[in-house]
């Protein structure tokens, strides 16, 4: 119960009421089926781990190893409502490496992850500095769908906070 206590929380905070989620499914799908539910939730927060290990690293085929072939990362800025969403395994690769090129020494610090069924939540800082010298350093998270043990949907918020100096 604690981890779906957590999970609701974290989509709650994180703005999960995007039209992207149907109201009521967040709640419906992440209802724990016993010890073996929460054994593969437990598996699943360290692939998390090892996920933001990966962008620390900057190291993206670690992180598309991650993602499903049909994988979306829906980042937290771009022209849409959603931001900008880059559907399968090439242009999320692309997404990926322009975010190093953008603040190429970026850093997500400071990583909580919650999972609770196919659902998951990262929390997180990042900090980085763009190719002007201006520092951003805001809060985060990600909002993740599961499917086969890998992630089949990124998708991003950060607050909204100008560059510093």
């Amino acid at each position: 119960m604690r981890t779906v206590s957590l999970l609701v929380l974290g989509l709650v905070l994180c703005g999960a009421a995007s039209s992207s989620i149907a109201p009521g499914r967040a709640l419906a799908q992440t209802k724990p089926a016993g010890k073996a539910a929460q054994h593969m939730d437990h598996d699943v927060e360290k692939m998390l781990v090892a996920f933001a290990d990966a962008w620390n690293k900057h190291d993206v085929d670690a992180l598309m190893s991650f993602m499903t072939p049909d994988g979306v990362f829906e980042a937290s800025a771009g022209n849409t409502v959603n931001g900008e969403r880059y559907e399968g395994a090439q242009a999320v690769r692309a997404a990926y490496a322009a975010i190093f090129t953008a603040y190429p020494d970026a850093r997500w610090n400071n990583a909580r992850h919650f999972v609770a069924g196919d659902r998951g939540v990262s929390e997180w800082t990042f900090t980085g500095t763009m190719k002007d010298g201006k520092r951003v350093e805001v809060t985060g998270c990600d909002l993740f769908t599961f499917k086969n043990g890998k992630i089949a949907t990124k998708n991003s918020y950060r607050k909204n906070r100008p560059p510093i100096g």
